[in-house]
This record gives structure tokens, C-alpha cells and sequence, in this order.
């Protein structure tokens, strides 16, 4: 009969789902009833590597800061592509060196685009 299918092979999952949730919620609200609550000034006050905090919490930072982070997580990405390639090198032969050179150049292109480009200048 059309529309009247019941995925029984789901029913598991939502089961484990369940469960998961209830301990999750079950040890956090546990936590919150259990915990001991006493709070002061020095226990309240922002912690910077045992210093007291200077300035406002709350700063603008130079997009110098997120440029280098996301030029360190491209090239991060990528270079975990060479250890499959590395792994797999005997089996792929002279095709996978090719791809993997052409791979390379690429990374090589956009490294020397940046550095024109004067991204890793930090001034």
C-alpha cells in the first residue's frame, strides 16, 4: 500500500539517539543539582595566563591574524594529501608522480601568489 511504509531498519538509530540525548542531558542537569555552588570576586574574574586582564575583553584584531590562519589551514588541507599519495606511491606509478607533481605546482603557484601578494608581511 503506498504511503503506509514504516522504516524499521531506523528504529535502532533512533533508540541509540535517544539514549544518547538523555544521558547527555541527564549528566549536565546531574552536574547542575550535585555541583557546589560558591562563587567570589577572584573566582569570577577573567584568567590571561595568570596576569590581570588588560584592556577591553572585546577588540577589533587586524585581518592579518585571519588571513595567516586561513592560509595556514589551506595549506595544512592539502599537505595531508601528500600522505595517501605517499603511502600509495608504488601502486599508482608514473601517473600518480605526474598528478602528484601537477598537485604540487598548484600549491606552489598559490604559495608564491600570497607571497606576492604580500600576506605573510607582518607589519
Amino acid at each position: 500500500m503506498p504511503g503506509s511504509y514504516i522504516p524499521t531498519d531506523y528504529f535502532p538509530v533512533a533508540i541509540v539517539i535517544l539514549i544518547a540525548t538523555l544521558i547527555g542531558l541527564g549528566t549536565l542537569l546531574l552536574g547542575l543539582v550535585v555541583r557546589p555552588r560558591r562563587p567570589y570576586t577572584q573566582k569570577l574574574s577573567p584568567y590571561e595566563s595568570g596576569n590581570p586582564p588588560v584592556g577591553e575583553p572585546r577588540t577589533e584584531f587586524s585581518v592579518k591574524f585571519y588571513i595567516i590562519a586561513m592560509l595556514f589551514v589551506v595549506f595544512d588541507v592539502e599537505a595531508v594529501f601528500l600522505y595517501p599519495w605517499a603511502v600509495a606511491y608504488d601502486k599508482l606509478g608514473m601517473f600518480g608522480f605526474v598528478e602528484m607533481m601537477l598537485f604540487i605546482f598548484i600549491l606552489l603557484v598559490g604559495y608564491v601568489y600570497v607571497w606576492k601578494k604580500g600576506a605573510f608581511n607582518w607589519e
